[in-house]
């Protein structure tokens, strides 16, 4: 049975929600694993220092993603930032530290589980200037041309409707706005069994399209300059069960594009 957009995006959130509620357990229905020690060993392995996993509050770091967006994002004092698919609100954390008091961070998330931990844990880190909302990447709860910087670590490849999150994404940017993201792409096709598994969805593998399909998505819906800032082999047999015929098939690259003022 062919499952519906709003079947897979009921999927993902039952999978996060659970990665959310059982925060001292390794789920392998997720991007990485939300053991503690487990989530610093892959966040290290995906590009993060020591000093960036530290600086924010224990609980906010699930290991889910695949990469860094906002070590390569060029964060400035005073930016409105949107992360999208925040998650705990790791990313979104270490963005608010770079944008200061006269920047904000918005993060946005369609699982509530989430949103409750990542305003908990907003709380306990006192970030003044981070708000998490409640809402899908497809329909963002965000004002037109109101963001500066779009950053979103592992989570538009969740998405049914890519195109979609890159209209969002550009209607909500202002001019010479920027987006920088991290997410999984494939180089060759994945087996029918693993594009059918509710595991490998939720865990991010089996949403991934072509690396040229997602970059011709970006250019599509009017973006500008844009870039894969780095490309590195994603180790799916490592971090999922019974997935070792898709490996060498999946890559984690960062991109970067440009809303071009008029």
């Amino acid at each position: 049975m062919r499952r519906t957009k709003e079947d897979i995006k009921e999927l993902v959130k039952e999978g996060y929600a659970k990665v959310a509620t059982q925060a001292n357990s390794c789920c392998s229905q997720s991007c990485g694993c939300s053991s503690t020690g487990q989530a610093k060993d892959i966040s290290k392995t995906v590009g993060y220092g020591e000093d960036e996993i530290n600086a924010v509050p224990d609980g906010s770091n699930l290991g889910l993603g695949c990469g860094n967006p906002v070590a390569i994002a060029s964060l400035e004092e005073g930016d409105v930032v949107l992360d999208l698919g925040s998650g705990a609100g790791f990313d979104a954390f270490l963005a608010s530290n770079k944008v200061g008091k006269t920047g904000k961070v918005i993060g946005v998330d369609m699982t509530p589980e989430m949103l409750e931990r990542a305003r908990a844990n907003a709380q306990k880190g006192n970030y003044s200037n981070v708000e998490f909302r409640l809402g899908e990447i497809e329909k963002l709860p965000v004002n037109d041309c109101s963001v500066d910087m779009i950053i979103s670590n592992c989570v538009i490849n969740l998405s049914p409707d890519k195109e979609a999150v890159f209209n969002e994404a550009f209607r909500v940017l202002r001019n010479d706005g920027r987006l920088m993201v991290s997410d999984l792409v494939l180089i060759r096709e994945l087996p029918e069994d693993i594009k059918k598994s509710v595991e490998a969805y939720v865990g991010c593998i089996a949403g991934a399209i072509k690396k040229d399909e997602y970059l011709k998505f970006i250019r599509k819906v009017g973006f500008s300059d844009v870039k894969v800032m780095s490309q590195s082999s994603y180790p799916v047999d490592a971090m999922f069960n019974n997935l070792k015929s898709a490996e060498d098939a999946v890559a984690s690259i960062k991109v970067s594009a440009v809303k071009k003022g008029d």
